[in-house]
């Protein structure tokens, strides 16, 4: 009877809604120049489809009321400008439409030409002319299977692969995840997710809020100068500001747990602002409660913030505080089914995870052409794993103890400087103080009792440095150049890299695009400080470098409808192998629980990637839009035994296709499908020796035949369906997300029972409905 009422409400309520006249709502933001940020007054922002548009004011900022609710073109134009045009702008009732859009300068005015933007086109950083794009979160909301994560979403772009439904790891082009830069704010950040491990950049559950997120830049290689100490890309996130003239509110519930959120004016309205944005673990929640969640006794138990301030003055720029944090754990118990995907075997497991960043940022024009940001930051980063025995008779007894935290305090300063629309230089330099404490024992293959594997707290400096010189010969034509440097203080080591990237328009429908590099990355710090018999034989690590080439080229089939190509080359060197001659390269960690315990390592390790990427993309027009990417690649590497085999991460191919519809029903009410297909090639792995290991009691495999196995191809059909209402002054969606429709058994890892030798395949999700609800008033 109770589900019967609730259901009638729910009607009424829908029916309500719909019945009422449309909703309208405010939409405002701010132009500025793209190489400056300087605000532009006088440009011209205007809605084609409703016949209304005003001009910006000396501050650059626009507002324009009584927008009906739905999606919406924008039109910006000015004088001397490039314009743009933004497709399926959504407009809420539950909260103001805030846009930030940069405008390019042109270089030759040539009367009548136009040059057409689209959403989702290029990246937010105007030194990256290839292997880059745009993440729109809004655009990224609609895919299935993302569970509101920016790393799921960034999965469906071309040369990326995830196909683990357990992680978000971000493999791209073959490389390990681990060579992934993220940065938030500007300022490099630590793992941004719950349950992670040090030397891991992905985990279970993200921290990143979506609902805190403005458009970001993804980088997939050969990226600019601006960019360093990473080999496989670059994820550079941006917090956006709170409303400056009014208070709003949200609240949901969903895979990422129960979220609330409000912000809004600080002080005088339509100056400062701040955002807070707080999670807790939905599954924790629900089974305080007393019901089940299908995880057993191992309940993953977690918390997020998300919080930022925006400051501006009158006459010294602009400051900004942010922060973004959160706190896990959970307690494995031993399952007596095998297949289980948190079966831990015979061992009891109790692991914690706590991470987080503050920094406070500075901007500010020095004039219209000149602009400098400043930043401070500290972040920390700590993970806690004490592993038990679980038999009768040794019950209790302690496997292995992990406690490591790395506490990281950095600053910066960059100023970019327009001599005029041809000529740009921008500069900047940062440094970082790193504190790494870390025990780590365990009991050996083999032996009886705990062994120190790692006990070190130690200091290390990183300091960065690098400067860009872009020239545009034409509107048609941009060369950037630039140099990235870097210093490691523990033992010593630097580097200088040249970077060069470059697009040409061939016409208004092609481009042509190239990028070429050398980057580095330092090893994670932990391996610098692995001890063997009381001396860090791995001190004197360079970093893995490589050598990347990019060649691109794009084709508007349509006002609305592209294509997208490139083909890329990557020579990996100086990769950590062992002294003596074996299959073990550093090239294949990262998406592993920690990091191997390797000492008297050496730099003589190699790898090669390359590969071919497309990407055929509709945007978003009359309610309909897809994208389908196809990424072949092959990824290879060599130990220290000189013998060249697959990676890791070497699954070969990658398709995605996703689809997706939206419907208005009625004014106020819209509905939605999207759909999504991801097949991969199986990944590799190395098989075990049964015989050995049943004879050692421990696992034993088979390292001559290192990844010379191959899982079956990884498949996943996703499939969801969203409502949103407007009523009044609020805004509801809620969806419903079916994540492998089909059920796929998709191998997640294998086991082996060190007694008998069986061993035993686990595979990761089956058929699971994510479904989330959102309010915001």
């Amino acid at each position: 009877m109770k589900l019967i009422i609730k259901i009638g409400l729910f009607v009424l309520i829908t029916l309500q809604s719909v019945a009422q006249p449309l909703p309208r709502q405010n939409v405002k933001g701010v132009i500025t120049d793209r190489a400056t940020h300087f605000p532009l007054p006088g440009a011209a922002v205007s809605f084609p489809d409703l016949g209304k548009g005003v001009a910006t004011n000396e501050k650059g900022e626009f507002r324009i009321t009584e927008i009906p609710v739905g999606r919406h073109t924008v039109q910006i134009s000015m004088m001397g400008y490039e314009p743009v045009v933004l497709q399926g702008v959504e407009v809420n009732a539950g909260k103001e439409t805030v846009l930030e859009i940069p405008l390019t300068e042109t270089v030759i005015t040539l009367k009548g030409a136009e040059i057409t933007v689209k959403r989702g086109e290029g990246p937010v950083s105007p030194l990256a002319l290839s292997s880059a794009r745009q993440l729109n979160i809004e655009e990224g909301m609609r895919y299935a299977g993302t569970r509101n994560d920016p790393a799921r979403m960034a999965q469906n772009f071309a040369g990326v692969s995830g196909a683990n439904d357990g992680r978000n790891d971000i493999i791209i082009r073959g490389n390990s995840p681990s060579g992934v830069l993220w940065r938030a704010e500007g300022v490099d950040i630590p793992n941004p997710n719950h349950f992670s491990t040090f030397g891991a950049t992905g985990g279970p559950v993200t921290i990143l809020n979506t609902n805190t997120l403005r458009t970001s830049s993804f980088l997939t290689g050969a990226f600019p100068a601006d960019y360093g100490n990473a080999m496989a890309g670059a994820f550079d996130l941006r917090l956006r500001n709170g409303n400056k003239d009014r208070y709003e509110m949200l609240a949901q519930v969903g895979f990422n747990g129960f979220e609330a959120a409000v912000e809004g004016p600080l002080g005088k309205r339509g100056g400062a602002s701040f955002l807070v944005d707080y999670r807790y673990s939905l599954i924790a929640a629900v089974h305080a409660l007393g019901l089940s969640v299908g995880t057993g006794a191992s309940v993953p138990k977690y918390q997020d913030l998300t919080m930022k301030i925006n400051l501006p003055t009158k006459k010294a720029g602009t400051f900004g505080v942010f922060a973004m944090g959160g706190l896990s754990n959970i307690h494995f118990i031993p399952s007596e089914d095998s297949t289980d995907l948190y079966n831990t075997g015979d061992y009891e497991v109790l692991t914690t995870s706590n991470t987080g960043v503050a920094g406070i940022t500075h901007s500010i024009n020095f004039s219209p052409k000149t602009y400098g940001r400043a930043f401070a930051a500290i972040s920390a980063a700590e993970s806690k794993t004490d592993n038990f025995e679980m038999e009768a008779e040794v019950r209790g007894k302690r496997r292995m103890d992990l406690d490591y935290s790395l506490i990281r305090t950095s600053f910066g300063y960059r100023v970019d400087h327009k001599f005029n629309a041809r000529n740009q230089f921008s500069v900047g330099a940062s440094g970082e103080k790193m504190q790494l404490d870390m025990r780590n024992r365990r009991i050996k293959d083999g032996e009886e009792e705990l062994s120190d594997m790692v006990n070190a707290s130690n200091g290390a400096w990183l300091g960065k440095g690098w400067m860009n010189y872009q020239h545009r010969a034409g509107n048609d034509l941009t060369f950037n150049a630039g140099v990235y440097g870097q210093y490691f203080g523990l033992n010593g080591q630097s580097v200088v890299e040249p970077r060069f990237n470059m697009k040409y328009d061939v016409s208004k429908k092609q481009s042509l695009n190239l990028g070429l590099g050398m980057h580095s990355q330092l090893q994670q710090l932990e391996v610098y400080f692995n001890e063997s018999a009381g001396s860090l034989t791995n001190k004197d690590l360079s970093p893995t470098r490589a050598l990347h080439a990019v060649l691109g080229y794009d084709l508007l089939l349509g006002e609305r409808l592209r294509f997208k190509a490139e083909t890329y080359y990557q020579h990996l060197y100086d990769a950590p192998v062992e002294r003596r001659l074996t299959s073990f390269s550093m090239l294949n960690y990262g998406a592993d629980f920690g990091f191997p315990d390797k000492p008297n390592l050496m730099n003589e390790g190699r790898g090669r990637n390359y590969g071919v990427e497309l990407t055929l993309e509709k945007f978003l027009h009359n309610g309909f839009y897809f994208l389908f990417t196809q990424s072949l690649f092959d990824s290879k590497y060599q130990g220290s035994d000189k013998v060249w085999r697959n990676t890791a991460f070497n699954s070969q191919y990658v398709s995605n296709f996703l689809i997706g519809r939206e419907w208005t029903v009625k004014p106020g009410f819209s509905v939605g499908a999207d759909s999504k297909v991801s097949l991969a090639g199986g990944q590799w792995y190395t098989p075990f020796n049964e015989i050995a290991t049943v004879d050692a009691g421990y696992v034993v495999y088979h390292e001559d035949r290192a990844y010379s196995m191959r899982n079956d191809m990884y498949f996943r059909w996703d499939l969801k369906f969203s409502f949103t209402w407007e009523l009044g002054k609020t805004t509801q969606k809620f969806f419903i997300d079916l994540q492998n429709l089909t059920a796929r058994k998709n191998i997640y890892t294998r086991t082996i029972n060190v007694e008998t030798g069986k061993i035993t395949d686990v595979n990761q999700i089956g058929l699971f409905p994510n479904v989330n609800y959102q309010f915001t008033f």
